[in-house]
């Protein structure tokens, strides 16, 4: 009995090494396609991980430079401050104690107003600046007495008005106990001799006689 024709063709092809050649290139085209779709897969996902990376790393530079903001610049602020504090101490801070009361004397002329128990006393010496306190009765008609304290207010030398109290009205004059505030510097308010401020005088009710001046 004779074998097929079909089943010799199949077991010649089966020997031919050019059969194993294709079936072993199928082979390794199949792993390579597969080891391909598993690389971009692989990749997508390293990618995705590297992008949220990424913006978690912005995101925390951009909070970072939103805390640092103020701090842009300081330098240069802070020369600005010093400079405007210079000049604000030579422009306004008085050099003596004699500079302090001829002012407020002028002022006083020019206003139209009576200066009367004046008292000046220094505070605790700073480490900058010492505060100078002038306490006195002002009299006069209310618009010279206005024009007075609005004088102190706005004049080149720096007062600071701490407080005022009506101590009487008399045939349209106006009596005021004033209490004002300076300051020199420590080295110049020790030269003043001024005595120090007493613990009552921190109000315009005061009345001590420290430093006294009757005008």
């Amino acid at each position: 009995m004779s074998k097929s024709p079909k089943l010799s063709l199949w077991r010649e092809r089966l020997a031919s090494p050019l059969t194993w050649h294709y079936a072993g290139f199928a082979i390794l085209l199949l792993l390579t396609i597969g080891l391909m779709v598993r690389l971009g897969m692989d990749w997508a996902a390293t990618d995705t991980h590297s992008t949220d990376v990424l913006a978690a790393k912005q995101m925390q530079l951009k909070a970072l430079r939103l805390e640092t903001l103020p701090l842009h610049g300081l330098g240069k602020r802070v020369q600005k401050t010093r400079a405007k504090l210079l000049a604000f101490y030579q422009d306004r801070i008085p050099h003596s104690y004699s500079a302090i009361s001829s002012r407020i004397d002028q002022l006083g002329v020019a206003s139209g107003v009576r200066l009367s128990r004046v008292q000046y006393t220094q505070g605790p010496p700073g480490a900058t600046l010492t505060e100078i306190r002038m306490e006195a009765g002002i009299s006069g008609s209310y618009p010279d007495i206005m024009h007075f304290i609005n004088s102190l207010e706005r004049d080149k030398t720096f007062f600071l008005i701490r407080a005022m109290s009506l101590t009487g009205e008399r045939s349209g004059q106006v009596n005021l106990r004033l209490l004002v505030s300076t300051w020199l510097r420590p080295a110049d308010a020790v030269a003043s001799g001024l005595p120090r401020t007493p613990a009552e005088s921190q109000t315009p009710a005061a009345t001590s006689t420290a430093g006294q001046e009757d005008q």
